[in-house]
């Protein structure tokens, strides 16, 4: 509990901290809308499953839609990454425009191959990405993402990762569109890509 209470109010934290060049406007249907330019994403370079490396500039003309957790996660990110799949899921061809990533936070644990046994649960389109320690934490400064190692000793690796858990969509420029809070319904999520995706042709 003390530890959910601390990434609540860090989260707020990191909400708030971007209102200098960005205004916030939840709604009902969970989307973040924003007005002026969001300092949230970046250049990224990653290894993907199958130890090819990868950067943002490989989804340009896709949008993408980008959430950051780990394998070892009990629940958030298992999920997160489910919604993102039945989202996706009612899409049909228009997912195609869509690129799922997700971004580990524990490159340690989160190998390539620990990666391409995780994803296979989830959408066929997901990427999933590690790197070295210094790759990973840049591409979590990029999203202005809370990630922070929690001792555990429940856990085999003796630690979890206590993170945030929003999804950033992306537009085909690489540039921030808006974010869902986790929570999210997959109706919901799949209607807010619909509707961004229709005003993109």
């Amino acid at each position: 509990m003390k530890n959910r209470i601390v990434l609540i109010v860090l989260a707020a934290f990191m909400i708030g901290a971007l209102g200098a060049m960005i205004t916030l406007r939840p709604n009902t249907s969970g989307q973040v809308r924003s007005e002026g330019p969001a300092l949230v994403g970046g250049p990224f370079s990653l290894i993907d499953p199958s130890g090819r490396t990868v950067t943002d500039a490989d989804f340009r003309g896709k949008f993408m839609l980008v959430f950051f957790g780990y394998t070892y996660c009990p629940d958030i990110c298992p999920n997160e990454l489910g919604v993102m799949t039945s989202a996706l899921n009612k899409l049909g061809d228009e997912a195609k425009r869509v690129a799922p990533i997700f971004i580990t936070i524990d490159p340690e644990r989160d190998t390539p191959q620990q990666l391409a046994s995780y994803v296979t649960d989830f959408h066929p389109q997901l990427v999933a990405l590690t790197g070295s320690p210094e790759a990973v934490n840049a591409a979590i400064k990029a999203y202005r993402v809370y990630a922070a190692r929690m001792k555990d000793a429940n856990s085999a690796a003796d630690y979890l990762m206590d993170h945030s858990a929003f999804v950033y969509l992306m537009g085909p420029d690489g540039k921030y569109v808006t974010h869902l809070n986790y929570g999210v319904t997959a109706d919901k999520m799949a209607d807010v890509l619909k509707r961004t995706l229709a005003s993109v042709q």
